[in-house]
C-alpha cells in the first residue's frame, strides 16, 4: 500500500467554464489554466504521481507540452493511471477549498465521476470542501483550490 498526496490551485475568471471533479458547475468564473484549471482532478493526477514516487504534474504536463494545453482533468489522470500502472484504489480523499462555486450540491457527481474515472466504487471517494471562512484568496472567492490523498496498491513505483 503507497499513500499519495497532490494539491492543485488556479485563480477564477469570469466568463470561463468550472469544472471540478470532471463534474461541470453553474457559475459566473471558472478556473484558468494550462488545462482545463480542474484542480480537483489535478491534485487528483498529482496524488497518483506521488503515490509512485514518478514525479509532479510539472514533470509530466508542464506548460511547455502543447498537446497538454487545454485538456481535460479525466485525460490527465488516465495517463497518469496508465504511467503508474493502473493501480487499485484503496481510497480518496478531496477536500475543495472556495468560497464559490457552492459545491453542496454537486459533491455527489463528483463523487460519482472520479469513481468512475478510476474504477472503483463510489464509498471509496470522499469530497468535501471548505471555504477557509475568508482567509484566504479560495475564501474570498478569488481562486479555487484542492488537496488530495490516495491510498493505492499495486502501484508501479519508479
Amino acid at each position: 500500500m503507497r499513500i499519495g498526496h497532490g494539491f492543485d490551485a488556479h485563480p477564477l475568471a469570469a466568463g470561463r467554464p468550472c469544472v471540478l471533479g470532471g463534474v461541470t458547475i453553474p457559475s459566473d468564473a471558472g478556473p484558468v489554466g494550462h488545462s482545463d484549471g480542474d484542480v480537483v482532478l489535478h491534485a487528483l493526477a498529482g496524488a497518483l504521481l506521488g503515490a509512485a514516487a514518478a514525479g509532479d504534474l510539472g514533470s509530466v504536463f508542464g506548460t511547455d507540452r502543447p498537446e497538454w494545453k487545454s485538456a481535460a482533468g479525466e485525460a490527465l489522470v488516465r495517463h497518469v493511471r496508465e504511467l503508474t500502472d493502473h493501480p487499485e484504489i484503496g481510497n480518496v480523499d478531496v477536500t475543495i477549498l472556495a468560497a464559490r462555486p457552492p459545491i453542496a450540491e454537486h459533491r455527489e457527481a463528483m463523487r460519482a465521476s472520479i469513481a468512475a474515472l478510476l474504477g472503483t466504487s463510489v464509498d471509496r471517494v470522499s469530497v468535501k470542501a471548505s471555504s477557509g471562512n475568508g482567509l484566504t484568496d479560495f475564501g474570498r472567492g478569488v481562486g479555487v483550490a484542492a488537496t488530495v490523498l490516495v491510498l493505492v496498491a499495486g502501484v508501479a513505483a519508479e
